[in-house]
């Protein structure tokens, strides 16, 4: 018998979820908006699916708190994991992320990533031309995650030489954040944790012995502050930098690998957007709400509250689900179709609020000239294989994606 969007609601449970439910789990958002939008879990908390109800928790950051102490203490211990995920910049409130998000955003002003374009243009083509010589390519390993590793590595200065463990330590220290985390996994978080320290020490001593341009050069920036006196201790510089990466790359490979697969398997849309370049814009948006990079968000409350007519004490720890908000049909019409031309389209991919994302329109620049360059060498591309997705609820991605360039 099959189970109705109610049964599958009811039945629910974050840590207990379902290889259906990492294939696709847009009917489970439907069903829990639908009959249980505040849906209480075993574990004393709330898995919140509702638009306005998350912009509500975004922007109150007084009565939803971002700092995982708490949380993170019983499922990370003393461990390197917790002195990392409890002292980057998304997991703190202000005035501790006030100042931090200000020293990062001055390392990313809107000048800064301008003068980045250039420089991301030749590194796509030059993606492009080498997968031209193949034909048959993987479309994460060959572009899409190609392309925010070489970006953030640029950022920091990492030589290139050096680049080749970013991707693994980023994909095992975010492995780390599912709502259920293995020995196995909270090994390989840790372990590249303590190697990622280990490399940046070497990296920020070279750095300070020889400074780079800071309006250029991020952690240049980061290690002189803003001018104004105000600087990262040790502990936060290391650690933002961490954060940077991966804050860069998971979410940035994943927007070019979604969207990628979303246009094939939308042809009608992957042939609007091919017909009018001018839409890459704002299907970048569109990929955004329909395929969220990232899906999970928490908080946890500060004082006794209400959230859709639902009493929470104090304490009470709150998953926000980005993926549902954003198939919303109280926000967005007709929320299931895939609409390139999209507007308006307000979605949460990026949060809203303080904790809004601090590299959204770089994020943004890198898909736009992903996504448009890509079309315009490789119109005929294909998925040549079902992809093989990534086995994660907090970010929806592809670990491969075969594709034929050409029909």
């Amino acid at each position: 018998m099959e189970t109705t969007p109610s049964e599958l609601a009811t039945a629910f449970e974050i840590e207990r979820l379902t290889p259906e439910f990492y294939a696709d789990p847009y009917p489970t958002y439907r069903a829990l908006r639908a009959h249980q939008p505040v849906k209480r879990l075993r574990n004393g908390g709330y898995f919140l699916t509702r638009y306005d109800d998350l912009v509500a928790v975004y922007k109150n950051t007084t009565l939803f708190s971002s700092d995982k102490q708490r949380e993170f203490a019983p499922k990370y211990g003393a461990s390197l994991l917790f002195e990392h995920h409890t002292t980057s910049l998304v997991f703190n409130d202000p005035p501790s992320h006030t100042r931090v998000r200000r020293l990062i955003m001055g390392a990313l002003s809107p000048r800064a990533i301008a003068g980045m374009e250039p420089d991301l243009i030749a590194l796509v083509d030059r993606l492009l031309d080498t997968m031209a010589a193949k034909n048959d390519v993987d479309l994460i390993e060959d572009f899409a995650a190609a392309i925010p590793i070489e970006v953030i590595g640029n950022l920091l200065g990492v030589p290139h030489g050096e680049r080749g463990p970013l991707r693994d330590w980023s994909l095992a220290i975010l492995g780390a954040l599912e709502p259920v985390v293995s020995p196995e996994a909270f090994a390989r978080g840790n372990d590249a944790v303590r190697d990622f320290l280990a490399y940046l020490e070497t990296l920020i001593a070279d750095r300070r012995a020889a400074p780079g341009d800071p309006e250029r050069d991020v952690l240049t920036r980061l290690i002189e502050g803003d001018g104004s006196g105000e600087q990262l201790s040790s502990k936060e510089l290391l650690h933002n930098c961490i954060f940077l990466l991966n804050a860069g790359h998971e979410t940035t490979t994943n927007l070019i690998g979604n969207g990628l697969v979303a246009l094939d398997a939308h042809p009608r849309e992957k042939q609007r957007l091919i017909a009018d370049p001018g839409l890459t814009r704002t299907a970048v948006e569109e990929i955004l709400r329909y395929e969220s990079s990232n899906q999970l968000g928490n908080r946890i409350t500060t004082a006794e509250t209400t959230i859709g007519g639902v009493a929470m004490p104090a304490n009470t720890s709150l998953t926000l689900c980005i993926g549902a908000a954003n198939r919303d049909p109280a926000q967005f019409p007709d929320p299931e179709r895939f609409d390139v031309g999209r507007t308006p389209n307000r979605h949460l991919a990026f949060a809203t609020g303080p904790h809004q994302c601090a590299g959204m329109a770089l994020a943004r620049l890198e898909g736009a000239i992903a996504l448009r360059r890509f079309l315009a060498r490789f119109p005929g591309y294909g998925i040549s294989r079902p992809p093989a997705r990534g086995g994660r609820a907090r970010f929806r991605g592809f670990l491969r994606v075969p594709c034929r360039l050409a029909a």
